[in-house]
């Protein structure tokens, strides 16, 4: 059973990431990770912007947060994220391929963490970080989902993961979605404190 999912994307991600999560019901049942690359000063707009499009809270991760089912996690500017057991750390380690956040990092300690139960997703991009990430949770038994390069804004980045990982399931991006809700277990029904399913 799945328990993570990771999530990597820069040039026209902001568009990627919309579609992704507005197709995921209230109900999904993993923690959605999200590294798009920003500028060391950007602002926390990118949280705001795609809370607007899902019913999944969305939250840009602090240092040590706990991260639960129901949520969609997003990687702070100017900070690599490591997905540590149930938590999460920052880093101000030095930039990977100009990049930090780097999908790589994040991707490599997912899969360190949670190995055949981490879903990883390369999404587009104009670099190719995230590919040797996608390569390492393959490598340890994880499920690897590459966007169809003719679908992607810029489909350099798909391209190098699927250089890496070639048996990466390959989905256009309308389809990831429904993918994710397939293969993962749906959040129980909240319940209030008798017993009552809570809508």
């Amino acid at each position: 059973m799945y328990e993570i999912v990771v999530v990597g994307t820069s040039w026209g991600g902001l568009s990627a990431l919309s579609t992704v999560v507005a197709g995921l019901p209230p109900t999904f049942g993993i923690p959605l990770v999200v590294v798009q690359h920003r500028g060391p000063d950007a602002a926390g707009l990118l949280a705001e912007l795609l809370q607007a499009r899902t019913a999944l809270a969305v939250v840009e991760v602090d240092d040590k947060q706990s991260f639960a089912p129901g949520h969609v996690y997003v990687a702070p500017p100017n900070y690599h994220l490591l997905i540590e057991r149930g938590f999460f750390s920052l880093s101000t380690d030095p930039p990977v391929r100009y990049s930090r956040p780097s999908i790589d990092v994040t991707f490599v300690s997912a899969a360190d963490e949670y190995g055949r139960r981490t879903i990883g997703i390369v999404l587009t991009g104009a670099n190719q970080d995230g590919a040797a990430g996608l390569k390492r949770i393959a490598d340890r038994g994880g499920h690897a989902i590459v966007q169809e390069p003719a679908s992607a804004e810029s489909s350099i980045m798909p391209q190098a993961a699927l250089r890496l990982v070639p048996t990466a399931r390959v989905l256009p991006l309308n389809r990831i979605a429904s993918h994710l809700v397939r293969i993962a277990p749906p959040r129980p029904p909240l319940r209030d404190h008798a017993g009552v399913r809570v809508t």
